[in-house]
């Protein structure tokens, strides 16, 4: 009996653990599709080249998004923003993993360095995420490298504060007393002992501010900063066709949503897989 069960348990943490991976293959490939055909694919219509012809139509066989007010095809721009919209993110998401991993684990101390990172974490959280990100692109100027540094910039301390938590809690381990009682320096107490065994966490929370990236980019898009038309970004997109909603043209609106939706969901369920991992070895 008592085999029995153990078998049928281990089939099922199998079946689950296929299933999870399954899940993250599924959202690395959406993720790698999205940018990958806004680059290598053949759009059937110039994303930044209007027909104004072809004002408004309805989602058909030759626009299988429908068009705009101005003429574009929603498909074409669909594709188009997201290979501006999550590299954006992702350059935003690498340069806070870097910044945030550094400042945490300087955190991690007792003197007054560690303090100060501390309170100047508390001040600058302070501020709405999105009206930080807006000021900050404004003040800085309508361009892509102010919406990267801006991403960096509302992501990092979060960073902070799991890798300062998750370090803090290592430094508490046998393996780190181990080396503290054989001398070993704190630079290489923390990137031989600390680091590695606290990335995953980190890791999943960089996957969680890249979707919150995406949300911020549509945000700042959406309120006319950021990105200059006629660029193709799914916030623009969205307060583009949010006029004609009135009038029943749903389609300019619903496309660029549901991509954004697709992006997040994608990014969540990458973060999801990488905590659950690191759980998993935790135990």
């Amino acid at each position: 009996m008592t085999s029995s069960r153990t078998r049928v348990d281990g089939d099922r943490r199998v079946a689950a653990a296929l299933r999870q991976r399954g899940v993250l293959y599924l959202a690395i490939g959406v993720i790698a599709i999205l940018v990958g055909a806004a680059y290598l694919a053949p759009l059937p219509y110039g994303p930044l080249v209007p027909d104004g012809r072809a004002t408004l139509e309805p989602p058909s066989s030759s626009h299988w998004f429908g068009t705009d007010a101005i003429g574009f095809d929603v498909f074409s721009r669909t594709i188009a923003a997201a290979g501006l919209d999550i590299p954006l993110t992702l350059a935003g998401t690498a340069a806070a993993l870097i910044l945030g991993v550094a400042l945490g684990l300087m955190a991690t101390g007792t003197g007054k360095l560690a303090e100060g990172v501390m309170r100047g974490l508390d001040v600058f959280q302070a501020f709405p995420l999105l009206v930080f990100g807006l000021v900050f692109v404004a003040m800085m100027g309508d361009n892509l490298r102010s919406i990267v540094i801006a991403i960096a910039l509302v992501h990092t301390p979060r960073i902070v504060r799991t890798t300062r938590s998750q370090g803090l809690a290592l430094r508490q381990s046998r393996f780190v007393e181990a080396a503290v009682a054989v001398g070993a320096s704190r630079f290489r107490i923390m990137s031989r002992h600390v680091l590695p065994n606290l990335l995953g966490v980190v890791v999943a929370q960089a996957s969680l501010a890249a979707a919150h990236g995406i949300v911020l980019i549509a945000g700042l898009t959406y309120l006319g900063v950021g990105i200059d038309p006629p660029q193709a970004s799914w916030g623009a997109m969205i307060r583009a066709g949010s006029h004609d909603m009135a009038t029943g043209h749903w389609w300019p609106v619903v496309a660029p949503g549901v991509a954004i939706v697709i992006a997040v969901a994608s990014f969540n369920a990458i973060a999801q897989h990488v905590l659950n991992v690191f759980e998993d070895r935790a135990r």
